[in-house]
């Protein structure tokens, strides 16, 4: 993939200060982590952002954290130049997706950005899918986790593209965790892999049916999140994240939700954007090396490929051969 600064490509330099300044965006699943910056970065870029979400001010979803909502990401969305609109959506319930696309319509009759970053699943990864087979997975969770990853986002298409295809450059952004070439491997639990898998398989085929439109469907994903719920999962907040490397190394490739989001609303103001990305699967680092960003302190990590060289690593380990050992701080 080019860079924007290649011979090619169009520098950054010449975009404008606010590219989607009159575009109108969906974040859906935008309560926190890599939905709530990808929300903030859209309306950094000038864009009318409705943001949803399970947990508001007063109701908490069943991932059961209190320190979030929806309506604050709308909040921070207009703090950062755009326009922040919270509508609290179960994207399960068919009748609450509807009206949320319905109101969008007879406010602006059409949407130019949806970004599927549904999922809500975390509660359920620890203790009932990472480190089981299949069989030992209780079925209610594991069918529950594919109705966080894979149902909502199925719905939220169905019901969002209509809306979508009248925009004159419509972008659909599915967000996953692990590339396609990464999810080659097996994601440790049928449930999980399936869910991880489907938003590439939807960017693809969705990819095809836009086309006609002008429109870019993609899958998008971060590499190692330092979300709020993980970075609490291990007692730390973002100004001291580097103490969780003594407890776990491998959070020394750790990546902020701003990373992915920056790229991606780089990649939305991209009039390129479909020759580039449409059907593709990429991830922040990609998306950094294409359009110039960096991580919020001025880093590029690269986790998919920082935890492929761990897994080389292990096997000539395996094998009895010797080698420089993998640093994470060779792929930031």
């Amino acid at each position: 993939m080019e860079n924007m600064n290649d011979a090619g490509g169009r520098s950054r330099d010449s975009l404008p200060a606010r590219p989607l300044t009159g575009r109108i965006a969906l974040v859906a699943g935008a309560t926190r982590g890599a939905g709530r910056a990808l929300a903030v970065e859209l309306g950094r870029a000038g864009a009318t952002v409705y943001v949803t979400g399970r947990t508001t001010r007063a109701r908490v979803s069943e991932v059961g954290r209190t320190t979030e909502t929806i309506e604050e990401t709308g909040e921070l969305v207009t703090a950062a130049g755009g326009t922040g609109i919270a509508v609290p959506t179960d994207h399960l319930d068919e009748e609450q997706v509807r009206a949320l696309f319905g109101r969008i319509e007879a406010a602006h009759g059409h949407l130019d950005v949806l970004v599927n970053d549904l999922w809500g699943g975390e509660h359920l990864t620890a203790g009932s899918i990472f480190g089981k087979k299949s069989w030992e997975t209780p079925l209610a969770d594991g069918l529950r986790v594919l109705e966080l990853g894979v149902r909502s986002h199925v719905v939220t298409a169905a019901l969002g593209l209509p809306l979508l295809v009248r925009s004159d450059g419509p972008v659909l952004v599915e967000v996953t965790d692990g590339t396609a070439e990464y999810n080659r491997r097996y994601r440790e639990n049928l449930y999980y892999d399936l869910a991880k898998n489907a938003p590439i398989r939807m960017a693809y085929g969705l990819g095809q049916e836009l086309a006609e439109y002008g429109g870019t469907a993609v899958c998008v994903t971060p590499g190692f999140l330092r979300s709020e719920q993980m970075l609490a999962h291990f007692g730390a907040a973002e100004r001291n994240w580097r103490d969780v490397i003594a407890v776990e190394p491998t959070f020394a490739i750790a990546e902020s939700p701003q990373y992915l989001a920056r790229g991606v609303a780089a990649l939305a103001a991209d009039p390129r954007r479909a020759e580039r990305w449409n059907r593709k699967s990429t991830s922040s680092a990609e998306l950094a090396r294409v359009y110039g960003v960096t991580d919020a302190d001025g880093s590029r990590p690269d986790a998919w490929a920082y935890f492929a060289a761990l897994e080389e690593q292990g096997k000539r380990e395996e094998r009895g051969e010797q080698g420089h050992p993998v640093s994470a701080e060779d792929y930031r």
